[in-house]
């Protein structure tokens, strides 16, 4: 009886999204997985969405897809890159808009508020 081929493999063999290394999946430094991925990424043109998400999926697919057959040491490699693609992608991601940060009024030892400068305001003129 010939052996079934699984789809989860030719999908990691030949994605149409993302042209991968060699096996990617097999080696043995998680930020050489995550830079090859994320390089693999960025040249595609047949990605659906940002680089960042198409290299998380398709990290995510191989962990999932390899299940109990992956080894522990291996997956343990592959965690490791996904955390080092999120910390690359919130590095490189551009600055959110901060709101101006909310003061604190502070109690002094004694229980008192502390005395602030406060501009004077305009009175209004009643016509």
């Amino acid at each position: 009886m010939p052996t079934k081929k699984k789809w989860s493999a030719e999908v990691t063999k030949h994605s149409n999204a993302l042209d991968l290394d060699k096996d990617v999946f097999k080696q043995r430094n998680a930020g050489k997985v995550a830079h090859s991925l994320e390089r693999s990424a960025d040249k595609s043109t047949r990605k659906k969405s940002d680089s960042y998400r198409s290299a998380m999926s398709m990290l995510t697919f191989y962990i999932n897809r390899a299940g109990k057959n992956l080894p522990e040491s291996q997956k343990k490699i592959l965690e490791r890159a996904k955390e080092i693609l999120r910390q690359d992608h919130e590095k490189n991601a551009a600055p959110k808009s901060k709101s101006p940060a909310r003061v604190q009024s502070r109690k002094r030892s004694d229980g008192t508020k502390p005395q602030t400068k406060s501009s004077p305001r305009r009175q209004r003129s009643s016509k």
